[in-house]
């Protein structure tokens, strides 16, 4: 499965990493993901926003990047020079500070968003891996060493998953089912939106929303 990188990926970027994760009585047998490396950063996209949902609605958070003559994925660096990782805090703590679990998983995660990490590859990586190993997701991710042309690998979603785009990925594995959101009442169920939405409202219950066996 070849995914792009991504900053706080949206669930059903997480239901793909599950999707070949196995279960047997005495152990899991982890899903084999690999992540573009080498692609020309695209702006606009998951690769450094991500979507939460607030009391004024959805809600973008942005990771801001060097500009540099050579945007090669596996360059591109996060620019730490503003104060944004702060105000994605703040965000995140005015949004879920009344949801079930975020006091749970709310220091390991901003220990990442404020590690100072400079590639944005390995960024994303750190706050992926830490959202599907509290999901209860197994895998083992790789970078790839080369580009690889669209339409060259047939379990390729790189380019699927995009914001304000209706992939229809969680509907095609069967798992599009509404959870609890904390402005749910005010706003109705909201899909679309990061991992972290559905980690902070359902906590262990997650996986069944990302995994079917």
């Amino acid at each position: 499965m070849l995914l792009s990188s991504a900053y706080c990926p949206p669930v059903e970027y997480f239901a793909l990493m599950a999707r070949d994760m196995t279960l047997s009585e005495d152990r899991v047998f982890p899903s084999k993901v690999h992540i573009e490396a080498k692609e020309s950063f695209l702006k606009q996209t998951y690769r450094t926003r991500c979507m939460i949902l607030g009391p004024r609605g959805t809600e973008m958070l942005q990771v801001p990047v060097v500009h540099s003559d050579n945007m090669r994925m596996d360059l591109v660096e996060v620019d730490h020079s503003t104060p944004w990782v702060t105000r994605t805090e703040r965000a995140l703590d005015t949004a879920y500070f009344s949801s079930a679990y975020f006091d749970y998983y709310r220091d390991g995660l901003f220990a990442l968003l404020e590690s100072g990490e400079k590639s944005l590859l390995k960024y994303n990586t750190a706050i992926t891996l830490y959202l599907a190993e509290c999901a209860g997701i197994w895998t083992r991710l790789s970078f790839t060493e080369d580009f690889t042309a669209p339409g060259t690998e047939e379990d390729d979603w790189r380019y699927l998953i995009a914001p304000k785009k209706n992939n229809g990925i969680l509907a095609g594995m069967g798992l599009q089912k509404p959870y609890f959101q904390v402005f749910s009442k005010k706003f109705g169920f909201t899909p679309g939106l990061s991992m972290m939405d559905l980690l902070f409202n359902e906590g262990p219950e997650s996986i069944k929303f990302v995994f079917s066996e």
